[in-house]
């Protein structure tokens, strides 16, 4: 047990540190390290994992904010649909999908189950994002009318995904901030973090009147995954992001393959 805890502050440390290095992405880590290496149950995972999120990009987003970064009119205009989503999903589905959610024959499929594919599924999308890492350089813009209706969809949209797996979700919100909002990359990377930190921490406040909550534990995790994000920022002046995100899609996408056989094959 001692041995299994150890290696999920670990994993704790490695999200912070790639989050800290990419910019993104690590938090995708948080629901594997609770359910495989601290066999946490899947849907306390899910609610665990938003915190995690949540405050880590707040972090991110407070140094975002001091660099002039954060599109503060386009984040509001994302993250209130994205917010009341999450909530909605950690507050009332969740807790509604039922404990088995189909059988055929003798072979019973269950809410743990479904929710760790559901969630590999949104692993492979997100693998397959930073492998293309179309990271284009900023170029000026013109002024353009922002398509606020799609934002607003958009948004609430982003929040009912990941409000069922817990995840941050930046790989659908950043292009959702580049073609939608016609923000430059740098800023939608930044903006999404504030989004990101919102849409989590107000959907984890479902998760505290539906469920119990270790508090000790998921503050010291959370407090190992920070100091992981300290970490990273360090060694990201000395290491390629880029090419380090690339290689970690990969990973990812490897990470979501043996979720699903390994759920499949339970």
């Amino acid at each position: 047990m001692v041995i299994t805890e150890i290696a999920g502050y670990i994993g704790a440390l490695i999200i912070g540190i790639v989050l800290g290095l990419i910019g993104g992405g690590g938090s995708i880590l948080t629901v594997p390290v609770f359910v495989y290496l601290l066999y946490v149950n899947p849907v306390t995972a899910t609610a665990y994992s938003l915190f995690v999120v949540g405050v880590s990009a707040l972090v991110g987003a407070i140094r975002n904010i001091q660099k002039g970064l954060v599109d503060f009119k386009t984040a509001i205009v994302f993250s209130i649909p994205a917010f009341i989503a999450v909530y909605i999903t950690r507050k009332f589905i969740v807790p509604a999908i039922p404990d088995t959610l189909f059988s055929l024959g003798e072979y019973t499929v269950s809410k743990n189950t479904g929710i760790m594919v559901f969630f590999a599924l949104i692993m492979l999308i997100a693998s397959f994002s930073m492998i293309r890492n179309n990271n284009k350089e900023d170029k000026p813009r013109q002024a353009v009318k922002l398509n606020f209706p799609l934002i607003f969809i958009e948004g609430f949209i982003v929040g009912l995904l990941t409000g069922v797996v817990g995840a941050g979700g930046g790989f659908l919100i950043i292009p959702a901030l580049v073609l939608l909002a016609k923000l430059p990359m740098k800023k939608a990377v930044a903006t999404s973090l504030l989004i990101i930190a919102i849409k989590s921490l107000i959907g984890f406040i479902g998760d505290i009147e539906t469920m119990s909550i270790e508090w000790n534990f998921l503050l010291s995790f959370t407090a190992v995954s920070i100091a992981g994000i300290f970490i990273g920022v360090w060694l990201n002046k000395f290491i390629d992001g880029s090419k380090l995100k690339k290689g970690f899609g990969w990973f990812v996408l490897l990470m979501a393959i043996y979720i699903i056989i390994k759920e499949f094959t339970h």
